[in-house]
């Protein structure tokens, strides 16, 4: 179904803003616009091409090309040139995601407390026993210097002190661009599914901004949000990990990924007497 010139303008105009920050981190890391505009022309086409065939087949050449407004030579190469791809995201960062929330919640390896207690590298209750139970065949010693070089670990004599309840890889720009890419895909999937689902089948998607706070607010409140925040992530962590495949390996049920996304937002005010007013829309804002 075509849309509305009005809805047309509008998702131009989402496409603008959306652009707005990545053309800030391309810039930023050397990617001129020409490489841009052909990964954009490849995704274009494949999308046209897997996603917007007719009758359960994929569409002709002819039909991607009339989809895609791109001549019809243009989508024949692109087409040819399928091998050449993004890469995808590593999965060494949800194994070490997810050894370190289950070293959160698995009472084994938590000291009289209930905290995280530290760990030797091997050995009974130690971080090698917490790795093959909860994530698998990755190496152990590989998921450590993952942490550790995001700075969630660190090492005091000869054990792994956990200094950060989650994993963010902050000293690894490329791992941070990775993120850009799948977690920003995932908003803009769930976005593109409300877009087009009954009332009752949306996926929630909500947050709570307000646009003339004081400046002298935003610590506490980054503070305050991270703390709620971890909570509830920690929460259904616990509780995806319980329903996760690996508790059930001879369910044969479909799988699927299942998750939650939360993101501070930290900018300039509309209100500030430097720039130009314009109206607040104050409190939770849910679409």
């Amino acid at each position: 179904m075509n849309a509305r010139p009005d809805s047309q303008g509008a998702l131009l105009g989402a496409a603008a803003r959306i652009l707005r920050p990545l053309v800030r981190v391309l810039l930023r890391n050397g990617v001129a616009c020409d490489a841009v505009t052909e990964v954009v022309r490849r995704t274009f086409v494949h999308v046209a091409h897997d996603e917007f065939g007719l009758d359960g087949k994929p569409p002709t050449q002819a039909r991607v090309s009339v989809l895609t407004g791109l001549h019809r030579k243009e989508v024949s190469r692109l087409l040819r040139e399928r091998g050449v791809t993004v890469p995808a995201p590593e999965e060494r960062r949800n194994r070490a995601a997810s050894v370190l929330g289950a070293w959160l919640r698995d009472p084994d390896f938590h000291a009289a407390d209930g905290t995280p207690r530290p760990l030797p590298l091997s050995g009974e209750r130690s971080f090698t026993e917490l790795c093959k139970r909860h994530s698998g065949d990755m190496k152990p010693r590989s998921i450590a210097e993952e942490l550790l070089a995001a700075g969630a670990l660190e090492e005091v004599s000869g054990q792994l002190r956990m200094t950060a309840r989650g994993y963010v890889p902050a000293k690894d720009p490329a791992e941070i661009i990775r993120i850009l890419g799948t977690d920003t895909a995932e908003l803009l999937e769930s976005i593109d599914h409300n877009l087009q689902a009954a009332p009752g089948a949306r996926r929630y998607q909500s947050k709570v901004k307000y646009d003339n706070v004081p400046a002298g607010c935003a610590d506490d409140f980054l503070r305050y949000s991270a703390e709620r925040t971890q909570a509830l992530l920690e929460d259904l962590d616990r509780w995806l990990s319980e329903r996760d495949r690996g508790k059930h390996p001879a369910d044969e049920e479909r799988r699927m990924s299942l998750g939650l996304g939360a993101f501070q937002i930290v900018g300039e005010s509309p209100h500030d007497e430097s720039r130009p007013g314009e109206p607040a829309v104050p409190g939770p804002v849910q679409n």
